[in-house]
């Protein structure tokens, strides 16, 4: 080797090695990679190729089956209809919404389609627009209807609190039950979801002021698609 290539052969060697130090590259392009839940951050392109979402770093996690792999896609839209939902970003959440089956509310953790609502990717979008009061089923104790417009019904029984916040998130897995039947599971076949909890808000309330937000979806071709919302909360 002529002497004047051996420096700049013995440079490229050192940056290599460098870049190997600080740069981890995996050898295994299928594989994803591995990472302690508790203190997960996740983020994705929202189907317009924009957008992000995430969740409490202190969550602490419960799911069936590893959160690697096919959990990880599922988790990471669900984090991203949060932070929409959060942010009331509907034209975000709508982008999620199944196109054709469209998004099933249910406002007390009991899945009822004879009496739940379900509305299109398009009204989900306009929902801030739409002055319409529906009928979205009874309150809790009182048995009266609840009639609602849809931006009341969301600040109610879909996003009565922060859940970006929540200390808990179940994959597939419901956290806290009540004496409401929780029906999810039989109701959403080949379905699944995520289940965003804040067990209490008050410890002095002992519990009696949990509340969640499960994220029910079906996978396509395209990806996770909403089917479903079920607000929980402690009942009588």
């Amino acid at each position: 080797m002529k002497r004047s290539l051996l420096f700049p052969c013995i440079l490229c060697l050192l940056i290599g090695l460098l870049l190997g130090v600080l740069v981890p590259i995996s050898l295994s392009p299928g594989k994803p990679a591995t990472s302690d839940v508790g203190t997960m951050t996740f983020t994705t392109l929202d189907p317009s190729g924009s957008g992000s979402g995430s969740v409490s770093s202190s969550a602490w996690f419960s799911s069936s089956t590893p959160v690697q792999g096919d959990n990880f896609p599922l988790l990471n839209t669900a984090c991203v209809v949060n932070q929409a939902l959060r942010q009331k970003d509907y034209a975000t959440v709508s982008k999620y919404v199944h196109p054709t089956r469209g998004v099933t509310f249910t406002p007390y953790s009991t899945v009822n389609f004879d009496s739940d609502l379900t509305f299109t990717p398009a009204q989900v979008q306009s929902l801030s627009t739409d002055k319409n009061v529906y009928t979205w089923g009874f309150e809790d104790g009182r048995g009266n209807p609840i009639k609602m417009t849809m931006e009341q019904y969301f600040a109610r029984y879909v996003y009565n609190t922060d859940y970006t916040q929540a200390t808990m998130i179940g994959v597939d897995q419901i956290i806290t039950t009540g004496n409401a039947l929780e029906n999810l599971t039989e109701e959403y076949p080949g379905c699944r979801f995520v289940d965003f909890c804040l067990p209490s808000a008050d410890p002095q309330n002992d519990g009696l002021d949990w509340s969640s937000l499960k994220l029910v979806f079906t996978l396509e071709d395209t990806g996770w698609l909403l089917v479903g919302v079920v607000h929980g909360e402690w009942t009588i």
